[in-house]
Protein backbone atom coordinates (compact mmCIF):
# COMPACT_ATOMS: atom_id res chain seq x y z
CA UNK A 1 0.00 0.00 0.00
CA UNK A 2 1.53 3.20 -0.97
CA UNK A 3 2.23 5.76 2.08
CA UNK A 4 -0.43 8.50 2.37
CA UNK A 5 0.57 12.38 2.55
CA UNK A 6 -0.19 15.36 0.30
CA UNK A 7 -1.89 14.73 -3.07
CA UNK A 8 -0.09 14.87 -6.51
CA UNK A 9 0.45 18.12 -7.42
CA UNK A 10 -1.74 19.07 -11.35
CA UNK A 11 0.38 21.57 -13.55
CA UNK A 12 -1.44 22.87 -16.23
CA UNK A 13 0.02 25.46 -18.07
CA UNK A 14 -2.56 26.11 -20.89
CA UNK A 15 -4.91 24.38 -22.93
CA UNK A 16 -4.51 21.63 -25.32
CA UNK A 17 -6.12 20.74 -28.71
CA UNK A 18 -8.81 18.08 -28.78
CA UNK A 19 -8.02 14.87 -27.12
CA UNK A 20 -8.03 11.85 -29.13
CA UNK A 21 -6.53 8.48 -28.34
CA UNK A 22 -3.84 6.80 -28.78
CA UNK A 23 -1.56 3.46 -28.29
CA UNK A 24 -3.77 -0.18 -27.72
CA UNK A 25 -6.82 -0.47 -26.00
CA UNK A 26 -6.42 -1.32 -22.09
CA UNK A 27 -6.96 -4.10 -20.50
CA UNK A 28 -9.57 -4.86 -18.35
CA UNK A 29 -11.69 -7.57 -16.92
CA UNK A 30 -13.45 -10.59 -17.65
CA UNK A 31 -17.47 -9.11 -18.09
CA UNK A 32 -19.70 -11.16 -16.12
CA UNK A 33 -16.57 -12.75 -13.41
CA UNK A 34 -16.81 -12.49 -9.49
CA UNK A 35 -14.22 -10.09 -9.46
CA UNK A 36 -15.93 -7.90 -12.26
CA UNK A 37 -19.14 -7.58 -10.48
CA UNK A 38 -17.50 -7.00 -7.01
CA UNK A 39 -15.44 -4.40 -8.19
CA UNK A 40 -18.65 -2.75 -9.71
CA UNK A 41 -20.63 -3.07 -6.73
CA UNK A 42 -17.73 -1.30 -4.23
CA UNK A 43 -15.13 1.42 -5.18
CA UNK A 44 -11.61 0.82 -3.79
CA UNK A 45 -11.57 2.76 -0.71
CA UNK A 46 -14.69 0.76 0.47
CA UNK A 47 -13.13 -2.59 -0.75
CA UNK A 48 -9.84 -1.40 1.75
CA UNK A 49 -12.52 -0.16 4.28
CA UNK A 50 -14.03 -3.69 4.08
CA UNK A 51 -10.81 -5.33 4.52
CA UNK A 52 -10.00 -4.05 7.54
CA UNK A 53 -13.28 -4.41 9.02
CA UNK A 54 -13.59 -8.20 7.94
CA UNK A 55 -10.00 -8.54 8.98
CA UNK A 56 -10.78 -7.25 12.56
CA UNK A 57 -13.52 -8.59 12.59
CA UNK A 58 -12.77 -12.31 12.52
CA UNK A 59 -9.51 -11.50 14.77
CA UNK A 60 -11.87 -10.41 17.34
CA UNK A 61 -14.01 -13.22 16.51
CA UNK A 62 -10.91 -16.10 17.14
CA UNK A 63 -9.78 -14.09 20.19
CA UNK A 64 -13.64 -13.60 21.89
CA UNK A 65 -13.61 -17.22 20.99
CA UNK A 66 -10.11 -18.34 22.57
CA UNK A 67 -11.06 -15.71 25.63
CA UNK A 68 -14.55 -17.52 26.73
CA UNK A 69 -13.78 -21.18 25.77
CA UNK A 70 -10.40 -20.79 28.01
CA UNK A 71 -11.99 -19.17 30.87
CA UNK A 72 -15.13 -21.20 30.65
CA UNK A 73 -13.26 -24.46 31.22
CA UNK A 74 -10.89 -22.74 33.70
CA UNK A 75 -14.07 -21.60 35.56
CA UNK A 76 -15.87 -25.08 35.62
CA UNK A 77 -12.78 -27.25 36.60
CA UNK A 78 -12.08 -25.08 39.82
CA UNK A 79 -16.12 -25.38 40.58
CA UNK A 80 -16.11 -28.69 39.98
CA UNK A 81 -12.62 -29.57 42.09
CA UNK A 82 -14.49 -26.87 44.97
CA UNK A 83 -17.48 -29.13 44.65
CA UNK A 84 -16.40 -32.60 44.86
CA UNK A 85 -13.69 -32.08 47.69
CA UNK A 86 -16.92 -30.40 49.91
CA UNK A 87 -19.02 -33.73 48.80
CA UNK A 88 -16.75 -35.96 49.88
CA UNK A 89 -15.84 -33.85 53.15
CA UNK A 90 -20.34 -33.83 53.56
CA UNK A 91 -20.25 -37.55 52.77
CA UNK A 92 -17.77 -38.37 55.65
CA UNK A 93 -19.80 -36.83 57.44
CA UNK A 94 -22.95 -38.16 57.43
CA UNK A 95 -21.11 -41.63 57.13
CA UNK A 96 -19.90 -41.32 61.05
CA UNK A 97 -23.01 -39.51 61.92
CA UNK A 98 -25.16 -42.93 60.81
CA UNK A 99 -22.41 -45.43 62.94
CA UNK A 100 -24.28 -43.70 66.02
CA UNK A 101 -27.76 -45.15 66.47
CA UNK A 102 -30.78 -42.96 66.65
CA UNK A 103 -29.60 -40.47 63.89
CA UNK A 104 -32.19 -38.24 62.41
CA UNK A 105 -31.45 -38.32 59.01
CA UNK A 106 -33.25 -35.54 57.70
CA UNK A 107 -31.86 -33.41 60.32
CA UNK A 108 -28.62 -34.56 59.29
CA UNK A 109 -28.59 -33.75 55.21
CA UNK A 110 -29.70 -30.44 56.60
CA UNK A 111 -26.51 -30.28 58.69
CA UNK A 112 -24.23 -30.92 55.94
CA UNK A 113 -25.71 -27.95 53.06
CA UNK A 114 -23.21 -25.17 53.69
CA UNK A 115 -22.54 -24.51 50.30
CA UNK A 116 -24.81 -22.07 48.79
CA UNK A 117 -27.37 -23.98 46.20
CA UNK A 118 -26.43 -27.11 47.07
CA UNK A 119 -28.88 -30.11 48.18
CA UNK A 120 -28.39 -33.48 49.47
CA UNK A 121 -29.99 -36.94 48.52
CA UNK A 122 -29.28 -40.04 50.35
CA UNK A 123 -29.94 -43.73 49.56
CA UNK A 124 -29.78 -45.77 53.09
CA UNK A 125 -31.91 -48.91 54.05
CA UNK A 126 -33.51 -49.10 50.97
CA UNK A 127 -35.18 -45.45 51.08
CA UNK A 128 -34.10 -42.03 49.79
CA UNK A 129 -34.17 -39.35 51.50
CA UNK A 130 -33.71 -35.29 50.34
CA UNK A 131 -33.02 -32.10 51.55
CA UNK A 132 -35.22 -30.68 48.66
CA UNK A 133 -38.52 -31.15 47.40
CA UNK A 134 -37.19 -30.33 43.99
CA UNK A 135 -34.28 -32.70 44.36
CA UNK A 136 -35.00 -35.92 45.03
CA UNK A 137 -33.96 -39.35 43.40
CA UNK A 138 -35.92 -38.88 40.17
CA UNK A 139 -33.60 -35.48 39.60
CA UNK A 140 -30.59 -37.44 39.59
CA UNK A 141 -29.37 -39.07 36.30
CA UNK A 142 -29.83 -42.46 36.24
CA UNK A 143 -26.35 -43.36 35.19
CA UNK A 144 -25.20 -41.66 38.42
CA UNK A 145 -27.49 -43.47 40.22
CA UNK A 146 -26.27 -46.82 38.94
CA UNK A 147 -22.32 -46.03 39.25
CA UNK A 148 -22.49 -45.00 42.87
CA UNK A 149 -25.10 -47.92 43.80
CA UNK A 150 -22.96 -50.33 42.29
CA UNK A 151 -19.73 -48.55 44.57
CA UNK A 152 -18.31 -46.24 42.14
CA UNK A 153 -17.80 -42.64 42.92
CA UNK A 154 -19.40 -40.29 39.85
CA UNK A 155 -19.63 -37.03 39.05
CA UNK A 156 -21.67 -35.70 36.07
CA UNK A 157 -22.83 -32.60 34.94
CA UNK A 158 -26.84 -32.45 33.82
CA UNK A 159 -29.67 -29.79 33.19
CA UNK A 160 -32.38 -29.49 35.60
CA UNK A 161 -35.35 -27.25 34.69
CA UNK A 162 -33.10 -25.05 32.29
CA UNK A 163 -30.51 -25.02 35.18
CA UNK A 164 -27.23 -26.55 34.43
CA UNK A 165 -26.49 -28.66 37.73
CA UNK A 166 -23.39 -30.42 38.69
CA UNK A 167 -24.20 -33.71 40.78
CA UNK A 168 -21.24 -35.73 42.61
CA UNK A 169 -22.18 -39.19 44.24
CA UNK A 170 -20.27 -41.55 46.77
CA UNK A 171 -20.67 -44.53 48.08
CA UNK A 172 -21.15 -45.32 51.52
CA UNK A 173 -20.14 -49.34 51.83
CA UNK A 174 -19.44 -49.10 55.62
CA UNK A 175 -23.12 -48.17 56.46
CA UNK A 176 -24.59 -49.59 53.04
CA UNK A 177 -25.74 -46.50 52.20
CA UNK A 178 -24.85 -43.55 49.15
CA UNK A 179 -24.69 -39.86 49.68
CA UNK A 180 -25.18 -37.59 46.68
CA UNK A 181 -25.24 -33.96 46.44
CA UNK A 182 -26.44 -31.62 43.83
CA UNK A 183 -24.60 -28.27 43.13
CA UNK A 184 -26.08 -25.52 41.27
CA UNK A 185 -24.30 -23.62 38.30
CA UNK A 186 -26.92 -20.95 37.85
CA UNK A 187 -24.13 -18.57 39.22
CA UNK A 188 -21.50 -19.72 36.90
CA UNK A 189 -23.84 -19.53 34.20
CA UNK A 190 -24.81 -16.28 34.54
CA UNK A 191 -21.37 -15.11 34.72
CA UNK A 192 -20.15 -17.16 31.56
CA UNK A 193 -23.10 -14.86 29.78
CA UNK A 194 -21.84 -11.55 31.35
CA UNK A 195 -18.34 -12.41 29.78
CA UNK A 196 -19.68 -13.87 26.35
CA UNK A 197 -21.94 -10.43 26.05
CA UNK A 198 -19.06 -8.16 26.76
CA UNK A 199 -16.79 -10.57 24.24
CA UNK A 200 -18.85 -10.30 22.00
CA UNK A 201 -19.47 -5.93 22.53
CA UNK A 202 -15.84 -5.95 22.09
CA UNK A 203 -15.65 -8.04 18.87
CA UNK A 204 -17.98 -5.33 17.60
CA UNK A 205 -16.16 -2.45 18.91
CA UNK A 206 -12.74 -3.75 17.26
CA UNK A 207 -14.96 -4.27 13.88
CA UNK A 208 -15.93 -0.79 14.07
CA UNK A 209 -12.52 0.05 14.51
CA UNK A 210 -10.78 -1.80 12.37
CA UNK A 211 -13.50 -0.15 9.59
CA UNK A 212 -12.59 3.28 10.99
CA UNK A 213 -8.34 2.33 10.58
CA UNK A 214 -9.71 1.28 7.08
CA UNK A 215 -11.18 4.37 6.02
CA UNK A 216 -8.17 5.97 7.16
CA UNK A 217 -5.92 3.99 5.82
CA UNK A 218 -7.58 4.23 2.62
CA UNK A 219 -8.42 7.96 2.62
CA UNK A 220 -4.34 8.79 2.95
CA UNK A 221 -3.44 5.61 0.41
CA UNK A 222 -5.60 7.22 -2.06
CA UNK A 223 -4.83 10.93 -1.13
CA UNK A 224 -1.72 11.41 -3.35
CA UNK A 225 -3.69 9.25 -6.65
CA UNK A 226 -6.08 12.72 -6.62
CA UNK A 227 -3.24 14.42 -8.92
CA UNK A 228 -3.68 12.16 -11.47
CA UNK A 229 -7.15 12.15 -11.44
CA UNK A 230 -7.63 15.61 -11.71
CA UNK A 231 -5.20 15.79 -14.20
CA UNK A 232 -6.95 12.74 -16.25
CA UNK A 233 -10.67 14.34 -16.31
CA UNK A 234 -8.30 17.93 -17.54
CA UNK A 235 -7.27 15.85 -20.11
CA UNK A 236 -10.33 14.66 -21.07
CA UNK A 237 -11.21 18.21 -20.96
CA UNK A 238 -8.86 19.23 -23.78
CA UNK A 239 -6.32 20.17 -21.65
CA UNK A 240 -3.22 18.29 -22.98
CA UNK A 241 -0.56 20.33 -21.08
CA UNK A 242 -1.32 19.19 -17.89
CA UNK A 243 1.49 17.06 -16.34
CA UNK A 244 0.98 15.78 -12.50
CA UNK A 245 4.19 16.09 -9.49
CA UNK A 246 4.65 13.34 -7.28
CA UNK A 247 6.88 15.58 -4.71
CA UNK A 248 8.93 13.72 -2.67
CA UNK A 249 6.58 10.42 -3.02
CA UNK A 250 9.07 8.04 -4.07
CA UNK A 251 6.69 5.28 -4.52
CA UNK A 252 4.48 7.37 -6.96
CA UNK A 253 7.11 9.05 -8.88
CA UNK A 254 7.63 6.67 -11.36
CA UNK A 255 3.55 6.26 -11.98
CA UNK A 256 3.80 10.18 -11.90
CA UNK A 257 6.67 10.24 -15.10
CA UNK A 258 5.06 7.08 -16.61
CA UNK A 259 1.94 9.30 -16.77
CA UNK A 260 3.57 12.45 -17.74
CA UNK A 261 5.05 10.78 -20.59
CA UNK A 262 1.79 9.45 -22.02
CA UNK A 263 0.23 13.09 -21.85
CA UNK A 264 3.34 14.43 -23.70
CA UNK A 265 3.49 11.62 -26.58
CA UNK A 266 -0.55 11.82 -26.62
CA UNK A 267 -0.28 15.70 -27.16
CA UNK A 268 2.77 15.21 -29.44
CA UNK A 269 0.65 13.04 -31.48
CA UNK A 270 -2.31 14.81 -31.91
CA UNK A 271 -0.41 17.85 -32.42
CA UNK A 272 1.17 15.72 -35.55
CA UNK A 273 -1.96 14.75 -36.71
CA UNK A 274 -3.54 18.63 -36.27
CA UNK A 275 -0.40 20.04 -38.23
CA UNK A 276 -0.81 17.17 -40.98
CA UNK A 277 -4.59 17.80 -41.81
CA UNK A 278 -3.67 21.56 -41.38
CA UNK A 279 -0.64 21.36 -44.04
CA UNK A 280 -2.31 19.18 -46.23
CA UNK A 281 -5.31 21.11 -46.75
CA UNK A 282 -3.39 24.69 -47.18
CA UNK A 283 -1.81 22.47 -49.75
CA UNK A 284 -4.65 21.40 -52.07
CA UNK A 285 -6.14 25.01 -51.79
CA UNK A 286 -3.54 26.32 -54.83
CA UNK A 287 -4.71 23.60 -56.98
CA UNK A 288 -8.19 23.44 -56.01
CA UNK A 289 -8.17 27.23 -57.10
CA UNK A 290 -6.62 26.28 -60.37
CA UNK A 291 -8.95 23.52 -60.82
CA UNK A 292 -11.76 25.72 -60.36
CA UNK A 293 -10.68 28.41 -62.94
CA UNK A 294 -10.55 25.69 -65.20
CA UNK A 295 -13.57 24.55 -64.96
CA UNK A 296 -15.11 28.06 -64.76
CA UNK A 297 -13.70 28.35 -68.14
CA UNK A 298 -14.70 25.17 -69.65
CA UNK A 299 -18.13 26.23 -67.93
CA UNK A 300 -18.08 29.01 -70.20
CA UNK A 301 -17.89 27.03 -73.14
CA UNK A 302 -20.59 24.47 -71.95
CA UNK A 303 -22.37 24.96 -75.43
CA UNK A 304 -19.85 23.96 -77.69
CA UNK A 305 -18.81 20.40 -75.96
CA UNK A 306 -20.89 17.22 -77.21
CA UNK A 307 -23.35 15.94 -74.47
CA UNK A 308 -21.01 13.46 -73.18
CA UNK A 309 -18.32 16.33 -72.78
CA UNK A 310 -21.15 18.18 -70.86
CA UNK A 311 -22.36 14.79 -68.26
CA UNK A 312 -18.42 14.83 -67.47
CA UNK A 313 -18.08 18.56 -67.42
CA UNK A 314 -20.80 18.21 -64.58
CA UNK A 315 -19.72 15.11 -62.86
CA UNK A 316 -16.08 16.84 -62.42
CA UNK A 317 -17.88 20.29 -60.87
CA UNK A 318 -20.00 18.33 -58.58
CA UNK A 319 -17.28 16.71 -57.14
CA UNK A 320 -14.82 19.73 -57.28
CA UNK A 321 -17.57 21.03 -55.13
CA UNK A 322 -17.56 18.56 -52.59
CA UNK A 323 -13.91 18.23 -52.64
CA UNK A 324 -13.42 22.02 -51.81
CA UNK A 325 -16.14 21.70 -49.48
CA UNK A 326 -14.08 18.82 -47.80
CA UNK A 327 -10.52 21.11 -47.76
CA UNK A 328 -12.83 23.90 -46.06
CA UNK A 329 -14.06 21.38 -43.27
CA UNK A 330 -10.29 19.61 -42.90
CA UNK A 331 -9.69 23.03 -41.84
CA UNK A 332 -12.04 24.43 -39.70
CA UNK A 333 -11.25 21.28 -37.82
CA UNK A 334 -7.65 21.80 -37.97
CA UNK A 335 -8.19 25.07 -36.13
CA UNK A 336 -10.00 23.42 -33.23
CA UNK A 337 -7.83 20.37 -32.89
CA UNK A 338 -5.06 23.49 -32.78
CA UNK A 339 -7.12 25.16 -30.30
CA UNK A 340 -7.07 28.53 -32.46
CA UNK A 341 -10.34 29.00 -32.93
CA UNK A 342 -11.86 31.85 -31.71
CA UNK A 343 -15.34 33.24 -31.09
CA UNK A 344 -16.61 36.67 -32.62
CA UNK A 345 -19.40 37.14 -29.86
CA UNK A 346 -22.34 39.81 -30.43
CA UNK A 347 -25.81 39.62 -28.55
CA UNK A 348 -28.50 38.99 -30.31
CA UNK A 349 -32.53 38.03 -30.79
CA UNK A 350 -32.30 34.21 -30.99
CA UNK A 351 -35.86 33.88 -33.13
CA UNK A 352 -34.37 36.96 -35.86
CA UNK A 353 -30.91 34.91 -35.57
CA UNK A 354 -32.89 31.46 -36.84
CA UNK A 355 -34.54 33.52 -39.10
CA UNK A 356 -31.87 34.90 -40.93
CA UNK A 357 -29.84 31.61 -40.86
CA UNK A 358 -32.65 29.53 -42.43
CA UNK A 359 -33.44 32.17 -44.71
CA UNK A 360 -29.98 32.36 -46.18
CA UNK A 361 -29.04 28.83 -46.04
CA UNK A 362 -27.83 27.94 -49.75
CA UNK A 363 -26.72 24.37 -50.05
CA UNK A 364 -23.03 24.55 -51.61
CA UNK A 365 -23.56 20.76 -53.03
CA UNK A 366 -24.73 22.07 -56.15
CA UNK A 367 -28.03 22.54 -57.84
CA UNK A 368 -29.61 19.30 -58.03
CA UNK A 369 -29.29 19.28 -53.91
CA UNK A 370 -30.61 22.51 -53.89
CA UNK A 371 -33.29 21.21 -56.41
CA UNK A 372 -34.32 18.79 -53.45
CA UNK A 373 -34.43 21.25 -50.54
CA UNK A 374 -37.34 23.19 -49.78
CA UNK A 375 -36.86 27.09 -49.14
CA UNK A 376 -40.28 27.46 -47.26
CA UNK A 377 -38.73 26.23 -44.22
CA UNK A 378 -41.29 27.22 -40.79
CA UNK A 379 -40.10 28.57 -37.79
CA UNK A 380 -41.89 28.39 -34.82
CA UNK A 381 -41.87 30.08 -31.79
CA UNK A 382 -41.83 28.88 -28.66
CA UNK A 383 -43.51 30.27 -25.63
CA UNK A 384 -41.55 32.64 -22.98
CA UNK A 385 -38.86 33.31 -26.04
CA UNK A 386 -39.38 36.57 -26.62
CA UNK A 387 -37.25 39.32 -25.65
CA UNK A 388 -34.37 36.61 -24.53
CA UNK A 389 -30.73 37.46 -25.58
CA UNK A 390 -27.93 34.78 -26.69
CA UNK A 391 -24.36 35.67 -27.41
CA UNK A 392 -23.13 33.70 -30.77
CA UNK A 393 -20.79 34.01 -33.18
CA UNK A 394 -23.05 34.77 -36.07
CA UNK A 395 -20.94 32.82 -38.61
CA UNK A 396 -20.46 30.07 -36.42
CA UNK A 397 -24.20 29.83 -35.82
CA UNK A 398 -25.28 29.90 -39.60
CA UNK A 399 -22.69 27.48 -40.25
CA UNK A 400 -24.88 25.01 -37.64
CA UNK A 401 -27.85 25.90 -39.14
CA UNK A 402 -26.39 25.37 -42.80
CA UNK A 403 -24.65 21.93 -42.04
CA UNK A 404 -28.04 20.38 -40.30
CA UNK A 405 -30.11 21.78 -42.98
CA UNK A 406 -27.42 19.70 -45.63
CA UNK A 407 -27.69 16.84 -43.45
CA UNK A 408 -31.95 16.37 -43.47
CA UNK A 409 -31.26 17.38 -47.70
CA UNK A 410 -29.12 14.61 -48.08
CA UNK A 411 -30.24 11.77 -46.00
CA UNK A 412 -33.61 12.77 -44.66
CA UNK A 413 -35.97 14.33 -47.65
CA UNK A 414 -34.93 17.97 -46.02
CA UNK A 415 -36.25 19.87 -43.13
CA UNK A 416 -40.18 20.25 -42.28
CA UNK A 417 -39.42 22.73 -39.09
CA UNK A 418 -37.17 24.64 -37.21
CA UNK A 419 -38.40 25.43 -33.91
CA UNK A 420 -36.78 27.65 -31.11
CA UNK A 421 -37.95 27.12 -27.47
CA UNK A 422 -36.36 28.17 -24.36
CA UNK A 423 -35.21 25.79 -21.09
CA UNK A 424 -36.72 24.83 -18.83
CA UNK A 425 -40.03 25.39 -21.02
CA UNK A 426 -42.31 28.34 -20.23
CA UNK A 427 -44.97 27.99 -17.29
CA UNK A 428 -42.03 27.26 -14.72
CA UNK A 429 -42.06 30.61 -12.88
CA UNK A 430 -39.94 29.29 -10.40
CA UNK A 431 -37.47 28.31 -12.30
CA UNK A 432 -36.16 30.80 -15.08
CA UNK A 433 -35.07 30.45 -18.52
CA UNK A 434 -31.68 29.49 -18.55
CA UNK A 435 -30.97 28.27 -22.44
CA UNK A 436 -32.43 28.36 -25.73
CA UNK A 437 -32.97 25.51 -27.88
CA UNK A 438 -32.99 25.31 -31.85
CA UNK A 439 -34.78 21.98 -32.69
CA UNK A 440 -33.84 21.40 -36.53
CA UNK A 441 -37.19 18.43 -37.38
CA UNK A 442 -36.37 16.44 -40.53
CA UNK A 443 -38.93 14.24 -43.19
CA UNK A 444 -36.67 11.38 -42.60
CA UNK A 445 -37.08 7.56 -41.17
CA UNK A 446 -35.36 8.81 -37.83
CA UNK A 447 -31.91 7.68 -36.47
CA UNK A 448 -31.34 4.64 -34.26
CA UNK A 449 -30.08 5.33 -30.42
CA UNK A 450 -26.57 3.79 -31.42
CA UNK A 451 -25.98 6.04 -34.26
CA UNK A 452 -27.29 9.03 -32.22
CA UNK A 453 -23.99 9.59 -30.76
CA UNK A 454 -21.60 8.40 -33.36
CA UNK A 455 -23.20 10.79 -36.44
CA UNK A 456 -21.25 13.66 -34.35
CA UNK A 457 -17.34 11.41 -34.92
CA UNK A 458 -15.49 13.30 -37.65
CA UNK A 459 -16.35 10.66 -41.32
CA UNK A 460 -19.39 8.60 -39.89
CA UNK A 461 -22.25 8.29 -42.19
CA UNK A 462 -24.26 5.64 -40.28
CA UNK A 463 -25.31 2.90 -42.29
CA UNK A 464 -24.31 4.56 -45.56
CA UNK A 465 -20.69 4.88 -43.63
CA UNK A 466 -17.89 3.06 -46.08
CA UNK A 467 -20.00 3.42 -49.64
CA UNK A 468 -19.54 6.17 -51.94
CA UNK A 469 -23.09 7.80 -54.22
CA UNK A 470 -23.78 10.75 -55.59
CA UNK A 471 -24.54 13.66 -53.45
CA UNK A 472 -22.87 11.77 -50.61
CA UNK A 473 -21.48 14.33 -47.85
CA UNK A 474 -18.13 13.78 -46.33
CA UNK A 475 -19.26 12.74 -42.81
CA UNK A 476 -17.67 16.17 -41.42
CA UNK A 477 -20.59 18.39 -41.04
CA UNK A 478 -22.32 16.86 -38.10
CA UNK A 479 -18.84 16.84 -36.12
CA UNK A 480 -18.05 20.46 -37.22
CA UNK A 481 -21.82 21.18 -35.61
CA UNK A 482 -20.44 19.86 -32.59
CA UNK A 483 -17.50 21.60 -32.08
CA UNK A 484 -19.38 25.22 -33.56
CA UNK A 485 -22.37 24.25 -30.34
CA UNK A 486 -18.82 23.18 -27.97
CA UNK A 487 -17.05 26.72 -28.55
CA UNK A 488 -20.25 28.04 -27.41
CA UNK A 489 -20.80 26.18 -24.17
CA UNK A 490 -23.80 24.76 -25.23
CA UNK A 491 -24.67 20.67 -26.08
CA UNK A 492 -26.14 19.33 -29.14
CA UNK A 493 -28.08 15.60 -29.39
CA UNK A 494 -30.62 14.21 -31.86
CA UNK A 495 -34.26 13.05 -30.71
CA UNK A 496 -37.07 11.46 -32.06
CA UNK A 497 -40.22 13.97 -33.84
CA UNK A 498 -43.21 13.01 -33.63
CA UNK A 499 -43.48 12.30 -36.82
CA UNK A 500 -41.03 10.04 -36.92
CA UNK A 501 -38.23 11.39 -38.57
CA UNK A 502 -35.26 12.87 -36.58
CA UNK A 503 -35.00 16.07 -34.65
CA UNK A 504 -31.28 17.53 -33.59
CA UNK A 505 -31.47 20.03 -30.77
CA UNK A 506 -28.88 22.42 -30.27
CA UNK A 507 -28.86 23.99 -26.89
CA UNK A 508 -26.95 27.74 -26.10
CA UNK A 509 -26.89 29.57 -22.78
CA UNK A 510 -28.50 32.76 -22.31
CA UNK A 511 -27.11 35.57 -21.88
CA UNK A 512 -27.22 36.12 -17.90
CA UNK A 513 -28.40 40.17 -17.85
CA UNK A 514 -29.57 41.24 -20.71
CA UNK A 515 -27.57 44.40 -21.70
CA UNK A 516 -28.63 47.65 -23.04
CA UNK A 517 -26.75 47.57 -26.48
CA UNK A 518 -28.36 44.94 -29.06
CA UNK A 519 -26.67 44.47 -32.10
CA UNK A 520 -28.15 44.58 -35.73
CA UNK A 521 -28.75 41.43 -37.30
Amino acid sequence: MVDGGAPLKTSTPGSGGTPGTAGRVPRRWRKGSARHKLASRLGLRARVTASFAIGAFALSTVMAGITYFTARQSYLNERSTAVQRQAFVNASLVQNALHSPGTQVNQLLESVDTLPGSRSVLHSQGQWYATSISVGQNAIPTEERTLVLSGTPASQWFTLSGTPELVVGVPLPAVHAAYFEVFSLAELAGTLRTLAYVLAAAALVTTAAGAAVGRWAARRALRPLAGITEAAVAIAGGELDTRVDAGDDSDLRELASAFNRMTTNLQARIEREARFTSDVSHELRSPLTTLSTSIGVLNGHRDELDPRAQRALALLDGDLTRFTRMVDDLLEISRFDAGSAELSLDEVDPVELVRRAVDGTRSPLGDELEATTPRAVPIVEGPGVEGLRIRVDKRRFERIIANLSDNAALYAGGVTRVIVDCEPPAGHPSRPARAIRVIVEDAGPGIAGPDRARLFERFYRGSRSGRRESGEGTGLGLSLVAEHVRLHGGAVWIETAEGGGARFVVELPLVPETSGSEDAL
